[in-house]
């Protein structure tokens, strides 16, 4: 696994993985960019106007206005609309990145380091896709699911990486061995490196919450949406270019020692054995003794 980390750290400098993460940076930068420029204000409005008709939240800002935290109430709305933001940049980043990206980056490995490896095609597009959605669909439901708690401390920093490895390792091993393993491999793999692949997926996920240190840096940060949305989704491209490259060259690395199987001893044919030589005839009366 260290192996695959530093080879994929390494080939994030090459000219070619450089060029392939434009694509995804200008589709979703670019989404993200003008959906900032346009609608940023008008959300923002939105929430507000919908958080203030909860009374609870009337007299939690009494509260904070009381120990001299009055400021909250204005950057409250925005931080709700970047917490609900940030998991679509999150989906859409590795999407993107799994279809204009992975195919591509799996092809640069296999040529650079696994020239003679086999490709048995064991998944299509069509079932790539599938696979990618089912896998986002769940993910979003466990996010949605698991938001009250993020309102505990230490379950906020676990819970939503935790989530994101899961999936990253689903749709990204999928996607790495869609083209060279069939089905039946594919699922070995899976199944006999089910708990390093998750590591992996964790270790990206943690990696993944990267861009929210730009709003947490600070509140003035928020007027600066729009740009920095479209740096969050630049950062998100890289580090999924990089879970891409990290489980190319440990999933097929996994894949070529599933396919090295011991050949069994040789045996030859019954038509290559020497002929048995006759054994000797026995007497009819056996040998006499010797007088004592």
């Amino acid at each position: 696994m260290l192996d695959a980390f530093w080879r994929a750290a390494a080939y994030c400098l090459h000219p070619q993985v450089i060029l392939l993460s434009i694509a995804p940076l200008v589709v979703a930068g670019g989404v993200a960019a003008a959906l900032g420029y346009f609608y940023w204000e008008a959300a923002v409005d939105g929430v507000r106007g919908t958080l203030e008709g909860w009374g609870l939240l009337h007299n939690v800002f009494d509260w904070l206005e009381s120990i001299g935290g009055g400021g909250f109430r204005a950057v409250f709305a925005p931080l709700v609309l970047v917490a609900l933001m940030v998991p679509v940049i999150v989906i859409l980043s590795l999407l993107l990145v799994a279809t204009l990206m992975t195919p591509a980056l799996v092809r640069l490995v296999a040529a650079r380091r696994f020239p003679a490896l086999e490709r048995k095609r064991g998944a299509g597009l069509v079932t790539s896709t599938l696979w990618s959605l089912g896998c986002t669909l769940a993910a979003l439901v466990l996010m949605i699911a698991s938001i009250p708690l993020w309102f505990v401390p230490p379950l906020v920093l676990v819970v939503p990486p935790l989530i994101w490895g899961w999936l990253t390792y689903r749709v990204l091993t999928f996607d790495v061995l869609a083209d060279h393993a069939s089905t039946a491999e594919r699922r070995a793999i899976l199944r006999e490196h089910r708990w390093p692949l998750f590591g992996m997926g964790i270790v990206t996920g943690y990696l993944g919450a990267a861009p929210s240190l730009l709003w947490a840096a600070s509140a003035a940060m928020l007027i600066f949406a729009p740009l920095i949305l479209v740096a969050a989704v630049w950062i998100y491209t890289l580090v999924f270019a990089f879970s891409a490259l990290w489980f190319a060259h440990y999933a097929l690395a996994a894949l070529q020692a599933h396919r090295v199987v011991p050949a069994p001893f040789p045996v030859p044919p019954p038509e290559a054995l020497p002929p048995l030589a006759p054994l000797p005839a026995l007497p009819d009366t056996p040998p006499a003794l010797p007088p004592p």
